[in-house]
């Protein structure tokens, strides 16, 4: 389902909500400097689908989240069958230690190559998840240590990324996981194929 503050445009750079929102953005927003380019084109939130893509969809998740893990299968379809839109991954762990640990482990697999393998096997897990599961699971693509280890070596620029993620969420509105910005139009919760098809192709004749 589409969020109250649809239509989301931009607007010097910073982003404002439109005429059906409940609250006027950005006026915390601008004060936290968080933009359009912010929140699509961070250089080091991990991209899926097609890099050069002509339309950007972000989504905060939680690897905990049942939401998230429903609707994966169908995100990954349509971002593949339409073969240009770039899937920005921003980590939002929000339940707790366990999804905390899953994001560590998964941005650390970034610099192994192995981030969208980590992120699938633990898409495919139950919601609720314990550290040993986390690591079971990661275990599957790529070794625990290893993505630790990774992540330990990058830790400034990790929790960096995981701090802006937090902060661009709370400050957009959202108040769980998943959320989307679709180019300037935000979405709160899991979108069904049809409305992500159709948010989609409306950011692509809006560009």
């Amino acid at each position: 389902m589409t969020l109250t503050r649809r239509s989301l445009l931009a607007s010097g750079g910073s982003l404002i909500l439109g005429t059906g929102a409940l609250a006027l953005w950005p006026g915390a927003g601008q004060a936290q400097g968080l933009t359009v380019e912010a929140v699509l084109y961070d250089p080091d939130a991990p991209v899926q689908g097609n890099p050069e893509g002509d339309v950007t969809v972000v989504e905060y998740f939680d690897y905990q989240c049942p939401f998230c893990k429903r609707m994966h299968p169908i995100l990954e379809e349509v971002v593949a069958a339409d073969g240009n839109v770039r899937l920005v991954m921003k980590d939002w762990p929000i339940f707790g230690a366990p999804s905390v640990l899953a994001s560590q482990l998964a941005l650390g697999a970034v610099s192994l190559g192995a981030y969208e393998a980590v992120s699938a096997a633990l898409m495919a897990t139950e919601a609720r998840l314990s550290h040993a599961e986390v690591e079971a699971r990661v275990a599957e693509a790529v070794p625990v240590a290893e993505a630790m280890q990774a992540y330990r070596a990058d830790r400034d620029r990790w929790d960096a990324l995981l701090a802006r993620n937090d902060a661009q969420a709370v400050a957009l509105g959202f108040r769980g996981t998943p959320a989307f910005a679709i180019e300037t139009t935000l979405f709160s919760g899991a979108l069904d194929r049809q409305t992500l098809e159709e948010a989609i192709a409306e950011a692509r004749a809006k560009a």
